[in-house]
């Protein structure tokens, strides 16, 4: 544990990235203050947070909810960062397209109102998403897309990306509008865009990242059109580079984590070479495979300032499959 480096809040603690954010925090010397939705009936899991190494003394979890911006403000009293990294999540559709933006959007804009009122807080870090550079005309004629490129949300209406379509909507439109709430207010606030996150997990649900990535592995063939070029990046990357652009002073703007590329086809020969007792799809058999080829992303930005990416794609999968099999979804 590393000496006491001040206080933070993550929302969303129970996510996939929130939670692994959370635990790497704890590990460099932070008191992490965390939100969760409201749950009257004390029956969501979080002894997987309250577990973490330092936990007992350094981590205080509040209840808070989008829907409810004001909410967060107790969470965020004291504190000198927030990472705001929750999000509503509905890829069942069974909400409106509207609503989940709205949410999105006012639940962003409750919570950097709470940062300013604070007093106390000196930079916010917001969880962007590579949706939100990956879909615009003009992206289709790229091979690279990097930080000065923003998703056209009329085009994305456009496309049939799988059920994904309103999360991608949201996170475009709340990018866009926090980065502007914070040049009118004085806010110091940077976004992290990251692409597919792919690794080990300690939330008890199956990040859709994840799943996403696993799907030659776990023969869900209706998921390959994701896989057409797909940029990812290791869970534990991500959380660094959370922290990294929270403890660097000159960060400012966007800025785009991501370290591997790869096409359907090399993905293939990779899989089946490294993982020989999966049944993966062999390239002959993924010429038929429709979808949005989406073109790669530049990390320059991130890696100038002087982030260091750890970790390749055989840890990215090893640790992935590893944690599928001690939850049962392999």
């Amino acid at each position: 544990m590393e000496a006491d480096k001040g206080k933070v809040c993550v929302t969303g603690g129970t996510g996939f990235v929130a939670s692994w954010l959370i635990m790497r925090l704890l590990r460099h010397g932070y008191f992490v203050h965390t939100t969760i939705r409201p749950d009257p009936e004390h029956e969501r899991e979080v002894s997987f947070l309250t577990s973490l190494p330092g936990a007992s003394e350094k981590l205080q979890i509040f209840q808070a909810d989008l829907r409810f911006p004001e909410s967060f403000e107790a969470a965020i009293k004291g504190c000198t960062g927030v990472f705001h990294v929750a999000t509503p999540v509905d890829f069942e559709n069974k909400e409106p397209q509207e609503v989940i933006i709205k949410r999105t959007i006012d639940g962003t804009l409750g919570i950097l109102k709470a940062c300013l009122n604070s007093k106390t807080v000196r930079r916010v870090v917001y969880t962007s998403s590579v949706s939100a550079v990956w879909f615009s005309e003009k992206d289709k004629i790229v091979d690279t897309v990097d930080e000065s490129f923003w998703s056209d949300v009329d085009y994305m209406k456009s496309i049939n990306y799988f059920t994904f379509g309103p999360y991608m909507i949201s996170k475009t439109f709340t990018e866009k509008i926090a980065l502007e709430f914070a040049e009118e207010h004085g806010l110091d606030l940077v976004t992290i865009i990251p692409s597919l996150i792919v690794g080990p997990f300690i939330c008890p649900k199956f990040p859709s990242s994840v799943h996403i990535s696993m799907a030659m592995i776990l023969g869900e063939r209706q998921q390959y059109g994701l896989l057409l070029n797909v940029s990812m990046v290791h869970t534990d990357d991500v959380a660094r580079a959370h922290i990294f652009l929270y403890e660097y002073p000159e960060a400012k703007g966007r800025y785009i984590c991501s370290s591997h590329t790869i096409t359907i086809e090399d993905m293939s020969k990779f899989l089946s070479a490294k993982y020989p007792e999966f049944p993966i799809p062999t390239v002959e058999s993924l010429k038929d495979i429709e979808g949005y080829k989406t073109p790669g992303v530049s990390s320059k930005k991130l890696l100038d300032s002087g982030f260091e990416f750890k970790y390749g794609l055989d840890e990215m999968f090893d640790e992935a499959i590893q944690c599928c099999k001690e939850n049962g979804y392999l």
